[in-house]
């Protein structure tokens, strides 16, 4: 196996966009770049973290701090923090307590993303993240080592582990030191810890369908719920509703709209993992046929074939999904059998259901003719894929590829365009 050349990590090299500093920003100015604002407030968080790690090692820092700051800072499309600032803004927040307390929680979200895709890459041996090494073949390569020898693996894994945890203990100390006001506070801390749980959660059970087999339709959007909808938009926006002080109802209706885009994202990845040009998702299709991942889609399809004692589609079922040496003409074989079951057009119907029930929980819960839930009405667009027929933009997507469709889809107001 060709090896991976290493890229080295420079947490000192990596650019500051320009703009004010967290500490003097106001809300209408992270409005216009709520990515370049995130990033200049984990930049300052990063560069403490990494100043604290050399003051235990030299090594530390430089081979593994530095490696999760770096990782952190370069890529990724920082959805959950600008669902974050506009679940914040749509509310009606604006105040200076609550502009700084979003960005350093934003970068909180980015921490324990990080934590997720190092792990992540860990579990499905992915060797590239983000068009690099992944963490784990770094580490090898940068202790002399060779990733794919038996010593090299080993040490590549558990420091990346180590890798994974340190952002994860990071993401807490950055939510443990955030000023808020006691009422806040105490909301935040419990969205946290369920969002913590939940994150683990859904990875497992994620993990558990491909070693079994496969699962229930039901037992795949209960994973998707975890993995996709409370984690990565539900969470962030109660997050974002609770710095604003939001009631009881508005908050239920904003994180059922969460809900709901967040699974509708993951029904239409899993479309596309299956249906989707490669050239326009930036990754092979039939990737979650091969590694047998326990999606929506396949429940359904095979939930069906039961149904119908439709043998013939049962054994094209049984004999692709999970192998890993299925070949272009048993793929199409797969797509014939989702076609011919309806699983398809089921699974397109419920993530458009969704979606238009995101949009009306919305509705219910801000004004989304006014600035912050206008953009915030666009973001759930994004996420859930709206009307316009393009691809979801992936909530960083856990898994070893990363999508050129929308590398950094923005909204009207940080200067790009809603799809």
């Amino acid at each position: 196996m060709a090896r991976i050349q290493a890229v080295e990590h420079s947490f000192a090299a990596c650019p500051l966009p320009a703009g004010p500093g967290p500490s003097t920003t106001a809300a209408t100015a992270v409005d216009a770049d709520v990515v370049g604002a995130v990033l200049r407030t984990a930049r300052a968080v990063l560069a403490e973290r990494v100043a604290q790690a050399s003051e235990i090692d030299a090594s530390f820092a430089g081979d593994l701090a530095g490696r999760v700051a770096d990782f952190t800072l370069d890529g990724g499309k920082r959805m959950r923090p600008r669902l974050l600032w506009w679940g914040m803004r749509a509310c009606g927040a604006a105040d200076a307590g609550s502009t700084a307390a979003a960005l350093r929680l934003g970068v909180a979200l980015e921490l324990i993303q990080t934590c997720a895709l190092i792990h992540d890459d860990v579990m499905d041996r992915s060797r590239l993240r983000r068009g690099k090494p992944a963490v784990h073949i770094g580490l090898a390569t940068r202790a002399g080592l060779s990733p794919d020898s038996e010593r090299g693996s080993a040490f590549g894994t558990s420091a990346a582990v180590l890798a994974g945890d340190l952002a994860l203990v990071w993401a807490d100390d950055t939510v443990a030191e955030t000023e808020l006001p006691a009422p806040v506070r105490h909301r935040i801390r419990s969205i946290w810890r369920s969002l913590r749980t939940e994150m683990v959660a859904g990875q497992y059970l994620d993990l558990h369908g491909q070693a079994t087999g496969g699962s229930s339709a039901a037992r795949a959007v209960r994973t998707a719920c975890l993995k996709s909808a409370l984690y990565s938009v539900e969470r962030p926006l109660a997050i974002g509703a609770a710095l604003a002080d939001a009631d009881e109802r508005t908050t239920a209706a904003l994180r059922s709209a969460g809900r709901c885009a967040g699974i509708a994202f993951q029904l239409r990845d899993d479309l596309l993992g299956v249906f989707g040009d490669p050239d326009l998702t930036g990754k092979p299709s039939g990737d979650d046929i091969r590694e047998g991942k326990p999606t929506y889609l396949l429940a359904v399809a095979r939930e069906r074939a039961e149904a119908a004692g439709d043998e013939g589609a049962l054994a094209v079922l049984g004999h692709t999904v999970g192998n890993a040496d299925v070949t272009e003409e048993d793929l199409a074989d797969v797509r014939n059998v989702l076609e011919a079951t309806g699983a398809r057009g089921h699974v397109e119907r419920k993530a458009e259901r969704l979606r238009d029930h995101a949009v009306r929980r919305l509705g219910e819960a801000v004004d989304v003719d006014a600035h912050g839930g206008r953009q915030l009405l666009g973001l759930l667009h994004t996420v859930s894929g709206g009307r316009s027929g393009h691809s979801p933009a992936t909530p960083d997507d856990t898994r070893g590829h990363d999508s050129r469709v929308a590398a950094r889809v923005l909204t009207t107001a940080e200067g790009g365009r809603i799809r």
